[in-house]
């Protein structure tokens, strides 16, 4: 929950100065590579880069965008997005819901197996959701994912139901019946999401805590198959699964990815014809943005700064935060340092996201700029949080990415506080993604770059990460609000779109984030990838339909 990831188009996914990861080497020549690019022309070949290594294969313990995309490569659940977002047939061929909203009854197929010769039954998903909030398992996704969705999760998370209690069941093997809590209206989406991913009991029990460290501790029931990796991997490879049950609309043959991380190395291989598809970092963007093969695309992805209102005791007052949320030229930052087509944030459900259910007005427009920057207004509040504190200045730990775009970043927002807070210290702690998120978990600092990508199409996945726990923040009026939402509200969609934008503004009352900019992203992609689906939440890509042009 903490380190989403981003999700991006989404959801889910991290900027790539969180993401960027060695350098991987390879004994391949040059020669050889360029004749694998040319004859990748001919095959159904993908050859692209990931920003960063893959942290973890299982789908209960997933946090971020690195693994969802490969969860969403190799696996499938209930439904998958197609394009627009939608959600069409995976493993289920069609779902009733009864008339209150609360009972949700899948049929699935029975022509699904999985790449051990098993067939995915509802036995599968059983075991894999009551997996994901036990609280043996320590996942962070199952509690937050479940918790407020399906009957009795949060119970059984807190240690108060037991797991049979979860309202889940299979009638049968081809049927499966979901009880919810309260309605919840972008249920069916939800369940494309990776947690909610069927898991083989037998062979994950079997394989233990190896499971899903490596492509050999795995079996998978998707579009395509793991290659060649494991948690360390720089480069591994996906292919067509054979045993998928919809393996004929799969035109892919092979995707290889390799871990770059400096962006002139990335692009290099681009212009050679060794990738598919590549990241372009602000300094290039200008270069390449009239190439007939440049793409622009803005993303919902959010970035706040997250304080640690926990062990700072100086970050618990809501004026200091309130100053650093207004200190920074948020449209410098994107025109200047990113110069990717993202945008300035001031609200954390981002612009063109989610649709008032009558007017159809966009809520960023009708919640407006809830903290923009003003350097005047900024020094007004930090002025007043010093002295509510009983100190002159105040030194902070900002913990960031460790690429050069990262550090770029992070440097530029460090000095723009340093320069327009007087009294004000920022040690830069730039680290690898893993130790980042090791660091965030142990609340060793300060200040971070945060990121946010969303789970499914609501503002609620915006929203409810702040219910608690978010560095500590916790207010019981934004609380009931968005609990209010989601429960009675429910089935009203106007009325329930009204108390998330009341929800938003407390959330920014409180100062308890600063929003600093929106993703988007610059890219050069091949002529010859076609029918790749850019998806708003869980994997930032869909390939199931892609193929060589």
């Amino acid at each position: 929950m903490k380190m989403r990831k981003y999700i991006l188009f989404a959801l889910t996914v991290l900027i790539v100065s969180s993401m960027l990861a060695a350098c991987s080497s390879s004994d391949e020549s040059a020669d050889q590579k360029d004749a694998s690019a040319k004859d990748g022309e001919k095959k159904q070949v993908f050859n692209l880069i990931s920003n960063d290594t893959i942290p973890t294969m299982d789908s209960s313990m997933a946090t971020d965008g690195y693994a969802f995309q490969f969860l969403g490569t190799t696996m499938e659940g209930l439904y998958r997005l197609g394009e627009d977002g939608k959600p069409v047939e995976g493993i289920a061929k069609k779902h009733s819901v009864s008339e209150d909203g609360l009972t949700w009854t899948f049929e699935l197929r029975e022509d699904a197996t999985w790449t051990n010769g098993d067939p995915v039954t509802a036995h599968d998903f059983v075991y894999a959701w009551r997996r994901a909030v036990d609280p043996e398992t320590g996942s962070e996704y199952g509690p937050y994912m479940m918790g407020s969705v399906i009957k009795n999760a949060a119970k059984i998370s807190n240690g108060e139901a037991e797991l049979d209690e979860l309202g889940v069941k299979a009638e049968g093997d081809y049927q499966l019946v979901v009880e919810l809590e309260n309605p919840t209206p972008y249920f069916e989406s939800l369940t494309t999401f990776g947690t909610f991913y069927p898991l083989n009991e037998k062979f994950v029990e079997e394989q233990g805590d190896k499971y899903a460290t490596s492509a050999d501790t795995m079996i998978f029931n998707g579009p395509f198959v793991m290659k060649d990796w494991a948690s360390t991997s720089s480069s591994w490879e996906v292919e067509k699964n054979p045993d998928y049950w919809d393996a004929d609309a799969v035109q892919l043959e092979k995707m290889t990815f390799d871990v770059i991380k400096d962006p002139q190395t990335a692009l290099d291989l681009y212009q050679k014809g060794e990738v598919d598809r590549v990241d372009l970092s602000s300094d290039f963007v200008d270069q390449y943005a009239t190439d007939e093969n440049f793409v622009n695309t803005p993303e919902f992805g959010m970035r706040y700064f997250k304080f640690n209102m926990k062990t700072n005791e100086h970050l618990k007052n809501k004026n200091i935060r309130a100053a650093i949320g207004r200190a920074f030229d948020k449209q410098s930052l994107v025109d200047e340092i990113l110069n990717d087509g993202s945008l300035a944030a001031t609200g954390i459900v981002p612009q063109e996201f989610a649709k008032h259910p009558e007017t159809g007005e966009d809520f960023r427009e009708v919640n407006g700029d809830l903290m923009a920057y003003d350097v005047e207004e900024a020094k007004k509040y930090w002025e007043k949080g010093l002295k509510e504190e009983g100190i002159d200045s105040l030194e902070l730990v900002f913990l960031a990415g460790d690429s050069e775009e990262g550090k770029t970043l992070s440097e530029y927002l460090a000095n723009q506080l340093e320069s327009n807070l007087e009294g004000l210290s920022v040690e830069l702690k730039q680290v690898p993604m893993k130790q980042r998120i090791q660091a965030d978990n142990n609340l060793e600092y300060d200040l971070q770059l945060s990121s946010w990508g969303p789970d499914y199409l609501d503002p609620n996945t915006f929203l409810n990460i702040f219910l608690e726990d978010t560095g500590g923040y916790y207010n019981e009026e934004f609380n009931k609000l968005v609990e209010k939402a989601n429960t009675e509200l429910a089935l009203k969609p106007v009325e329930r779109f009204n108390t998330f934008l009341e929800a938003e503004k407390i959330l920014f009352d409180d100062a308890a984030i600063g929003p600093v900019y929106q993703t988007g992203r610059a890219q050069l992609i091949s002529p010859k990838m076609a029918d790749v689906i850019a998806v708003p939440f869980g994997p930032e890509y869909e390939y199931k339909w892609a193929h060589v042009e």
